[in-house]
């Protein structure tokens, strides 16, 4: 029986533990963990037990990157599904993804945890860019870690290759938090968990489009599409429940 590589645990707040553990291979995102990851994602998106998710590691390393190995068989080919794809699929996601970033995150690991809404990592661990000094381009992270940088700190880091830390994966914009600690660690993501989770479920959803659909209009129609788009939001039933529940000074229901 084939061990998965990508593990899942639900607790009873709607909360899902998702942990990749591929240990041996450094977590790299092989056709094999990549073809799991999809699956979580698909059951992620479609189940309403799912509140938001907990993205995490066994073993020391977070994520590596490509699987070099299948790349040079495959000459240089993605699998079925790249990892840009993967990336886009939880920015996508109407649910939110956090991350606790207990391992190195390098290459591809840095554009994951880039990926996520919002990633905490312990201090020491090593993130970077170092797709130039295996003769090739950080293509894929471009297209996700660019928005997220100034650009020449974007140049910088791209170009030299060079390893940095959590904090200065932070300055760089790259991560929200960087703690020294596991025990830190785990405090600051479940206090993150715990103000997802009173924010409505549509509510949320409609929160990450707003980086979806804002950032690519001009200001006159990002004002327009908005003013729509708010109206729409106060006019629906989970609407009526957070502000009937704030009036009365009671829980909202979603909160229960």
């Amino acid at each position: 029986m084939t061990q998965s590589r990508v593990l899942t645990s639900l607790d009873d707040r709607g909360v899902l533990t998702v942990t990749l553990d591929d240990v041996d291979k450094r977590n790299v995102l092989s056709q094999a963990l990549t073809a799991e990851f999809v699956e979580v994602l698909d059951r992620v998106d479609s189940d309403d037990a799912v509140r938001v998710v907990v993205l995490t590691n066994s073993g020391r390393i977070f994520c590596a990157g490509a699987d070099l190995d299948e790349r040079v068989a495959s000459g240089g080919q993605p699998g079925p599904v790249d990892s840009l794809a993967l990336f886009r699929r939880i920015q996508l996601s109407p649910k939110p993804w956090i991350g606790r970033i207990a391992g190195h995150a390098v290459a591809g690991g840095t554009g994951l945890a880039a990926a996520l809404d919002i990633s905490v990592s312990l201090t020491d661990i090593k993130y970077g860019f170092t797709e130039v000094r295996l003769g090739i381009a950080p293509a894929i992270m471009s297209a996700i870690c660019l928005p997220k940088m100034r650009q020449g700190e974007a140049r910088a880091t791209f170009l030299r290759g060079a390893l940095f830390d959590g904090a200065e994966a932070v300055r760089l914009g790259l991560i929200t938090t960087a703690v020294d600690s596991i025990e830190e660690l785990d405090t600051e993501v479940d206090a993150v968990v715990a103000d997802i989770l009173l924010g409505g479920p549509g509510a949320l959803a409609a929160t990450k489009d707003l980086f979806e659909q804002v950032p690519a209009m001009t200001p006159n129609n990002a004002i327009a599409w908005a003013s729509v788009r708010s109206a729409e939001l106060f006019g629906s039933d989970e609407a009526a429940e957070g502000m009937s529940a704030y009036l009365e000074k009671r829980p909202p229901s979603w909160t229960v």
